[in-house]
């Protein structure tokens, strides 16, 4: 751990030259300049100015910020809010709009900008597609067969699905006085946020269980708070340790009390994992898989027709959800059709790859969706027992992650279900504030978390090549 802290350290200057990254984390350059011309051309010069995705964002955003000093101001589509320029309050800002997916696309930025005269025209992307919304739609299909098209939302990005699906539960359990989620395991970091922050009372409400197959403590949580839960959230499997609850059972739990289980498929996609039957509403993010380029944000939210709250679902987001922006959806529905032969390529080299790294002797542990403790109740909602996805989480045994992540030749990032492999040293872009501090470190050891893990996405790539840049990288380290 050492050794990272003090490299991110010796390269601090570097790291703030850093022009764009991961969209809900950094602003592209393009939602910069376009921020600064929507600044300029409504006389907001000496303003903080946040620009957002949609105006009900927005008015979210400025209630959020604080009503008292923040407004909501448009130009056309365009909606941002304002206020005075304050750490507290663009760290509120920043992060209300990262949590929910609030920020808006770096190709409608674009377009704004070439509308200005501010940049030329780009090169059409060769997209070929033309009812780009019935394409991703009749996609989505295979991934929930059991949703009409009434059921089923595209979103902006995963997190805005997410978001929206929590906000609308709370509209429709609060008045029955169910305001307590359950967090089931160790989730997304702005899945957990979510629930931490947006709850009625986050002390109160936000109920964390670390451990997916203890379902006796969730029963005892739903006995003690009878009538006072709205939800349960989870993933199957879990980011990044892929663990899966037994979703048949948490679903009959869920329906026995009243509760809606919300259920994120992302890490093996909604294509591999048949969630949709036994939850309210699964959500997914689809710049995962479906854009295996790696290129755009989206995210999907279906409502399980036979759920008892069904009707409000669907009519509660479709208010409610931030809808991608039309080229991002063209381009979302051209990658789409492509899903199918993705993850059967994905899916045939994950196993060869966990194997490889099960039998090295400087990794102690693989977590994969059918490692011995996750197989079983993976399986339950596994479409075939192949469907596997592309995710790996690495232990090692004794040697610092820095030794192994700078000598692995593989592209690095923090995705996953893309065409090419990816690795990421997890807990350190994620979670960067807990594996610096003892508490930190004290809450991760409560859910089995190793600081030093290493995440790896398998791609398309010859899966001999991966095997062989892992091969070079560990090679050699054994005993430390």
């Amino acid at each position: 751990m050492a050794d990272l802290i003090g490299y991110e350290e010796r390269n601090a200057e570097v790291l703030r030259q850093v022009p764009s990254g991961y969209p809900r984390f950094v602003l592209h350059p393009f939602v910069r300049a376009l921020t600064a011309e929507f600044a300029r051309r409504l006389r907001l010069e000496g303003q903080a100015v946040w620009l957002v995705g949609s105006l009900s964002l927005a008015e979210q955003l400025r209630v959020w910020v604080g009503a008292e000093v923040a407004r909501v101001v448009t130009d056309g589509e365009q909606a941002a809010v304002a206020f005075p320029p304050s750490p507290e309050h663009n760290a509120r800002a920043k992060a209300f709009l990262q949590h929910c997916g609030g920020f808006v696309s770096s190709r409608q930025a674009e377009d704004s900008l070439v509308a200005a005269g501010l940049l030329p025209v780009p090169p059409a992307e060769d997209n070929g597609i033309g009812d780009a919304a019935g394409q991703v739609r009749s996609a989505l299909h295979e991934a929930y067969p059991g949703a009409g098209d009434q059921d089923l939302f595209v979103a902006a990005n995963g997190m805005n699905a997410i978001h929206s699906v929590f906000c609308v539960s709370n509209g429709i359990q609060r008045p029955r006085g169910r305001t307590t989620w359950i967090q089931l395991g160790w989730l997304y970091l702005d899945t957990i946020a979510i629930l931490q922050k947006f709850s009625a009372d986050p002390q109160r409400d936000h109920v964390v269980l670390p451990d997916v197959n203890d379902l006796g403590a969730l029963r005892r949580v739903l006995e003690e708070r009878r009538g006072q839960v709205a939800g349960i959230v989870t993933e199957v499997p879990t980011n990044p340790l892929i663990q899966s609850c037994d979703v048949p059972a948490l679903a009959m739990l869920a329906r026995e009390h009243g509760v809606h289980l919300i259920l994120d498929a992302s890490i093996a996609s909604p294509w591999n994992v048949d969630a949709l039957p036994y939850c309210d509403v699964a959500v997914a993010s689809l710049s995962k898989y479906a854009a295996s380029g790696g290129d755009l944000l989206a995210g999907s939210a279906a409502v399980n027709p036979s759920a008892p709250d069904a009707a409000a679902f669907r009519a509660g987001l479709a208010e409610r959800i931030a809808p991608p922006y039309r080229r991002d959806l063209a381009r979302l529905a051209c990658e789409i059709q492509d899903v199918g032969r993705v993850l059967e390529r994905i899916n045939e080299s994950t196993p060869q790859v966990a194997d490889f790294l099960g039998r090295r002797p400087e990794v102690s542990c693989v977590h994969w969706a059918l490692a011995p403790a996750a197989r079983t109740n993976f399986l339950k909602v596994a479409r075939h027992p192949g469907a596997v996805g592309s995710m790996l989480s690495i232990e090692l045994k004794g040697i610092p992650l820095a030794r192994v992540y700078d000598r692995l030749r593989l592209p690095k990032g923090p995705s996953f279900g893309l065409k090419n492999s990816l690795c990421c040293p997890f807990m350190y872009l994620a979670h960067y504030d807990l594996v610096t501090s003892e508490a930190g470190l004290a809450q991760l050891a409560q859910h089995s978390l190793n600081p030093e893990l290493l995440r790896l996405s398998v791609g398309m790539e010859p899966v001999g090549e991966i095997l062989d840049a892992l091969g070079e990288a560990l090679d050699g380290l054994a005993g430390g």
